[in-house]
């Protein structure tokens, strides 16, 4: 294991601290489906109304960061993804959750192109460790997220939601207060790479980036959609508690917190497209018993190859993209990281639009359809020369 600068666990605690707001809201649909009387299309539509800013706008975050670094768009996402939360648990309307779940959607976009690309800058040769312990942060949050959320909403009362808001205040205090010295260590290994060939001086392969598109929408498809459904797979199609529904999807990221840092190392050691093809082999079988079982423990042990699938290909992606478009990383961090989270929830309406008309499991068939698509695409990605 190689080692890597610490400046990374700062950005990771980062991670956590926005992705455990975007991991409470699938959690919290339950509960809104209830007290407002959602369908399944109306709560999938607030899982779209976060990723589809999301999605828009952070490949626009790191276009600009890269020409303009803007270091403080981490402390700023970090604190809008906690007040939308917290706003969640005083709306008295459909209409005030859908602006506060657009609000996290904005919050996610301001941080994650410029924290990858600090991330990215101050990893030398273990990219993919790098930003595995990065993500690990990112899939923590997505564990604890409905875990904390759940026990607000349906044990304290909504309005403890407001725990969200004061602990990302802090945690985004403490990233600001420590970001001086971040850009040094930054300064600093960006001038021992002056002479060397960098990821900067390098060329943009437009082709192998649109190739890699597939897989990460693939992903984000397995990603979003889990984490939107899960929950309500678990009380709809296998009985479950809304409890046991938060748990499972608690156990999906936990697990994939342990993975996403294993595939970063194994990426390093094997090639990340030898990782990518490896998730997306397991993806497509694993979903398709998931969506076929009605036994609650055959469904909670194939949460472990559903998170060896998603979660494993995640940083080999992030790095393969910041590869292919050498000049662009910034750009590059804003589709591959942000949207392998994000632009699977897209789909969400239509899943929950077909879940209304013809059933939950004929709808979440999208997921191993969506796991043989990117594998089918892995066996055309080019596999760059690893230093």
């Amino acid at each position: 294991m190689k080692k890597i600068d610490p400046s990374v666990y700062l950005f990771s605690l980062g991670h956590l601290s926005v992705d455990w707001c975007q991991g409470a809201i699938p959690a919290l649909l339950p509960y809104f489906i209830q007290h407002y009387e959602l369908s399944y299309q109306e709560a999938g539509t607030l899982i779209f109304a976060n990723v589809l800013i999301a999605s828009v706008l952070q490949p626009l975050f790191g276009y600009y960061s890269d020409r303009i670094s803007r270091p403080w768009f981490v402390p700023l996402g970090t604190v809008l993804c906690g007040l939308a939360v917290t706003l969640m648990g005083y709306c008295s309307s459909y209409g005030a959750v859908f602006l506060a779940a657009m609000l996290s959607g904005i919050g996610s976009a301001v941080f994650h192109p410029e924290a990858a690309l600090m991330v990215n800058r101050i990893a030398a040769k273990a990219k993919g460790q790098a930003l595995g312990t990065f993500s690990v942060g990112g899939n923590a949050g997505f564990a604890i997220g409905p875990v904390a959320a759940g026990f607000c909403a349906y044990k304290i009362g909504i309005h403890s939601l407001l725990l969200f808001g004061i602990i990302n205040a802090v945690l985004a205090a403490v990233i600001f207060m420590r970001m001086p010295a971040v850009l040094a260590q930054v300064s600093r290994y960006r001038e021992q790479e002056k002479g060397q060939k960098s990821q900067a001086g390098g060329d943009n392969n437009w082709k192998a980036f649109g190739i890699l598109s597939f897989p990460i929408l693939a992903r984000s498809i397995g990603f979003t959609l889990s984490n939107t459904f899960i929950p309500i797979y678990w009380m709809s199609v296998l009985h479950a508690s809304a409890t046991q529904g938060t748990t499972a999807l608690s156990i999906l990221f936990t697990l994939g917190a342990c993975i996403t840092f294993a595939g970063g190392l194994l990426a390093d050691r094997f090639g990340y497209v030898t990782i990518i093809r490896a998730a997306f082999f397991c993806m497509a079988p694993t979903y398709l018993l998931l969506t076929h079982t009605t036994d609650i423990w055959i469904a909670s042990l194939l949460l472990v190859p559903a998170a060896i699938s998603i979660f494993m290909p995640y940083s080999p992606i992030v790095v393969l993209g910041q590869t292919y478009l050498a000049r662009n990383a910034g750009f590059a961090s804003g589709i591959t990281l942000g949207l392998t989270t994000t632009l699977g929830g897209v789909f969400a309406p239509m899943v929950g639009w077909a879940a209304d008309r013809w059933g939950l499991v004929f709808a979440l068939q999208i997921f191993w359809i969506a796991g043989l698509i990117g594998l089918i695409a892995s066996f055309f990605l080019p596999e760059p020369e690893q230093e």
